[in-house]
């Protein structure tokens, strides 16, 4: 433990090879740090984006103790329906957490932590956009862990959430999982470029391509204009 180095929790990669007495745990990690991100108040700081990403360049050593099945495509696969099952089941958290804080929120004071205007006016974003807001937000940093709170605060339709959270988390899951998997493959095979030796210069990208909408919406901010 006194080789630490406390700002490797905010590198994917070590969650992703993580073990404890030889035995790897990574899997169940990034299970976990799923299931935290989008349905734990307190996750919206966890990595998301690049750790699909990178658990699909690691698929192989993810999934290799947990399966005896030595089909790559269905090892892949089977990693993402685990990965979408717990974003699934995160979102549900997040719901069943707003549902039961939203009239406790509605009566609340603004406060410099809380502004009930925000509530309202993510109620006002629910009806308009629907699952559409659910669909976007899981592709989003932040907004994937605090969107399906605001739909249980504002009563959102718990069987259109559900068809929109079991959607949303099959794309998230399958496309970066498997974008991670192949794109190893290709950049090795065809550019003899490993991947797994440019894991900063990945993650940054990741991370600067997912928050993109986020700041061009903050630029686009009407000069003069108050919250």
């Amino acid at each position: 433990m006194s080789d630490f180095d406390w700002m490797q929790l905010l590198n994917p990669e070590f969650y992703i090879t993580l073990s404890v007495g030889g035995a790897k745990i990574g899997l169940w990690i990034v299970l976990f740090i799923v299931f935290a991100e989008t349905g734990l108040f307190a996750g919206f700081f966890l990595p998301g984006d690049s750790l699909l990403f990178l658990a699909g360049i690691y698929s192989r050593d993810l999934i290799e103790n947990f399966t005896f099945i030595k089909n790559d495509i269905v090892n892949v696969t089977l990693l993402s329906l685990l990965v979408a099952v717990a974003g699934i089941l995160g979102n549900m958290m997040g719901y069943w957490f707003g549902e039961r804080s939203g009239y406790y929120l509605y009566k609340k004071n603004d406060s410099f932590w809380f502004k009930k205007k925000y509530l309202i006016q993510s109620k006002e974003f629910f009806e308009r956009y629907g699952g559409k807001a659910i669909i976007f937000a899981r592709f989003i940093p932040i907004l994937r862990t605090f969107a399906p709170i605001v739909a249980g605060i504002v009563a959102m339709d718990k069987k259109k959430f559900m068809f929109y959270n079991i959607v949303s988390s099959f794309l998230w899951s399958f496309i970066l999982i498997f974008s991670g998997h192949y794109l190893y493959g290709l950049f090795l095979e065809k550019f003899d470029i490993d991947l797994k030796k440019h894991i900063e210069i990945i993650v940054i990208g990741i991370i600067v391509v997912s928050t993109l909408p986020v700041f061009l919406k903050v630029i686009k901010k009407e000069p003069g204009k108050q919250e």
